[in-house]
């Protein structure tokens, strides 16, 4: 019976071993098995991150291809319109881009130059021609007098008559002021003052108007004659007095008219 249960002990470590030995040998493979799918992940990544590079590259050399397909302006140098001309073949980034700029005058505006030239010089030419030809006939046309030559040595009315010279109007005209009549022992001695505007003032007229009557010069005094003596010769009815200022182009003022009683000469 001991020996029956040696050997089933012994059995039991046994089995117990290869189910030991079993399990060490499953985890190596699971271990296995994950560092393989570590790889395989990494595997992965790396080649994603090689499709991105690959992306980028692409990306940058399209870009640098538009870049290359940029067409500059032409820009003007000296006066003279220039021509860029660039190249749109991809180039290495160290290789500068040719620019060439062409100053040759266009031959359009130095043609037009030449014809408006050539056009002036003709009508330069027809004028001169035209202008002698003028010349020529006039000088080569007699000369015949007039008729009214011939009559110039006959005197005409107009030569006998002497100039008259119009007087030039007068601008301001004023008529006296302070016309007034002092008493004296036959009658009465009128007087005024002279007005402020004497350019053109020849004189003064006095004149007397009797009742039922009409104004009448009694006397015309100088420019500067300012008094006049008038008579009583009636102590009847009444008399308006005025005294009036005259210019040289006829024009005149008269001051304020006063009358006195009886009549006067």
């Amino acid at each position: 019976m001991a020996v029956k249960k040696t050997a089933k002990k012994s059995a039991a470590k046994k089995s117990a071993k290869k189910v030991a030995k079993k399990s060490v040998a499953r985890k190596s493979t699971a271990k296995k098995v994950a560092k393989k799918s570590t790889a395989r992940k990494s595997a992965v990544k790396k080649s994603a991150k090689k499709s991105a590079a690959r992306k980028t590259t692409k990306k940058s050399s399209r870009r640098a291809t538009s870049v290359d397909r940029l067409v500059v302006p032409a820009v003007p140098v000296g006066g003279a319109r220039g021509r860029v001309d660039v190249s749109t073949a991809p180039a290495p980034r160290a290789a500068a881009k040719s620019v060439t700029f062409d100053n040759k005058p266009k031959q359009g505006a130095s043609n037009r130059v030449v014809a408006i030239v050539v056009v002036g010089i003709v009508l330069l030419a027809i004028l001169v021609w035209s202008k002698s030809g003028k010349d020529g006939d006039d000088a080569a046309a007699p000369t015949t007098p007039s008729a009214t030559a011939t009559m110039t040595d006959e005197p005409t009315a107009t030569e006998t008559a002497e100039p008259t010279t119009p007087s030039e109007p007068v601008g301001t005209v004023e008529a006296p002021s302070a016309f007034v009549a002092i008493r004296s022992a036959d009658g009465m001695n009128l007087r005024w003052k002279a007005p402020m505007a004497t350019e053109g003032l020849t004189g003064f007229n006095v004149e007397l108007k009797p009742a039922g009557g009409e104004w009448a010069v009694v006397a015309t005094t100088g420019p500067t004659e300012l008094t006049h003596s008038v008579i009583l010769s009636s102590s009847d009815s009444w008399t308006q007095f005025r005294v009036t200022s005259v210019y040289s182009d006829g024009q005149t003022a008269s001051a304020k008219i006063f009358g006195l009683a009886g009549q006067y000469k």
